[in-house]
């Protein structure tokens, strides 16, 4: 489109116009489920490789336009379609004095209405203002437009300061890494120092994680170090939760998850004791193809040799979605929807609403019903209205834990009087 408006002579109306048609364009892009990694070169170069994964939402999108920042010199460019392993097209548009502005990626197929277009676009990056090394020590700071990355020093540095609350992880070859969830709304500016200092080679390979247990807490065994020693932010499943009137105990919600494991073709969410689950369905974000699903029940379930890791009571009851197998090198994103009604979990005590549950995702979101204002709330989250008036509170847990969430809320006064 650059190279077009140079070539050809307009008036200011027609300028006018395709000044908006861009500006339409731009606005009209929209995405979720971004994660970035940064691979340091030493900070003499000021060289960094950026691998970048992102879901555009836009419905009927075709194209995704990942800016450059004026200044830098991005080169080694790679894109991928997540769903198929597939490289994808990408183009550079450029300004008026030849300098590529964006880079454009053309997807693999058409976003699907309420479905996702998942794509990697790696880069190598040269920026000085964003990396450089001073008076001995190399400084990274980069404004965040990702929530979740992972941050890994160049072979032979330390890390001497993080600004970000983050998990410091290994890679296999012994180079030292960050890994970051950022809660807060809107961007933050990530600030890395890192100084020569690390081993190299063979000596600074990690030992192989175990399931060696933490003694804590007592008197029951803590988590594996595995476990505890994995990375976080990177973990993709986050859930969607629309508390119904409390006097029901219901909620409805949805769960996204991606599989990428060759071969597998099913989906298995065990339902949690003493809920009851109803209005189960599923689809395939990168397709909007619908799945087929059924309930299991105890000895259904061991009729079907579906394992769910733990043994099958008669009560036990599980939700089975089935897709097309998985083929090495693709994935599939799904989002499981339900509709649980959980007396233990959500109820009504007196005038309040209670909400009462373990919320072990990284990504966990709770709507309150219409009319209903917070009164108190356990764990730290970030509060938000819906376009529709709705409270909204979410929560990022870059632990590998669980959150145990209260949560109370009563009616406001307009909807107390109706």
């Amino acid at each position: 489109m650059s190279r077009l408006l140079r070539a050809t002579p307009m008036t200011g109306a027609v300028l006018l116009v395709a000044s908006t048609l861009m500006t339409t364009l731009a606005s009209a892009q929209s995405q979720t489920d971004e994660y970035v990694r940064y691979d340091l070169s030493a900070p003499a170069t000021s060289t960094f490789r950026v691998t970048y994964e992102v879901s555009v939402t836009a419905a009927g999108a075709t194209s995704y336009s990942d800016p450059i920042k004026a200044g830098t010199t991005v080169s080694q460019v790679v894109a991928t379609d997540l769903m198929t392993g597939a490289p994808l097209k990408v183009t550079q548009p450029t300004n008026a004095t030849g300098t590529a502005t964006a880079l454009t990626i053309a997807l693999a197929r058409p976003v699907p209405k309420n479905g996702q277009g998942r794509i990697r676009i790696e880069k190598t990056v040269k920026d000085g203002k964003s990396f450089a090394l001073v008076a001995g020590t190399g400084v990274f700071t980069q404004v965040l437009n990702s929530r979740r990355g992972r941050l890994v020093l160049p072979p032979g540095f330390t890390l001497v300061a993080c600004n970000m609350p983050s998990q410091v992880l290994s890679e296999d070859d012994g180079r030292v890494g960050i890994a970051f969830m950022n809660q807060a709304p809107g961007t933050a500016t990530l600030v890395v120092h890192v100084r020569a200092g690390a081993q190299t080679g063979p000596a600074a390979a990690p030992k192989a994680l175990t399931n060696a247990r933490s003694w804590e807490p007592p008197p029951a065994q803590g988590p594996t170090e595995r476990t505890r020693l994995t990375e976080r932010a990177h973990q993709d499943r986050d859930i969607t939760y629309f508390l119904q009137e409390p006097s029901t105990n219901s909620f409805s919600l949805f769960h996204d998850y991606t599989e990428t494991r060759p071969g597998t073709s099913t989906y298995v969410n065990v339902v949690r004791t003493g809920s009851r689950v109803s209005n189960p369905s599923a689809y395939i974000l990168d397709t909007g193809e619908v799945l087929r699903h059924e309930t299991l029940k105890g000895q259904a379930i061991i009729d079907a040799k579906i394992d769910i890791g733990s043994p099958v009571l008669p009560e036990t009851e599980i939700v089975v979605s089935y897709f097309p197998p998985v083929q090495a090198g693709k994935s599939v994103r799904l989002r499981i929807s339900e509709t649980y009604t959980a007396p233990q979990s959500y109820r009504l005590e007196g005038d309040d609403l209670v909400f009462d549950r373990s919320l072990g995702r990284p990504r966990n979101s709770v709507v309150l019903p219409a009319g209903w204002y917070l009164t108190a709330l356990s764990i730290p989250g970030v509060i938000s209205e819906t376009a529709d008036g709705m409270i909204r509170v979410d929560f990022y847990n870059g632990r590998n834990d669980s959150l145990d969430v209260l949560i109370k809320a009563r009616k406001t006064t307009s909807s107390a009087r109706k």
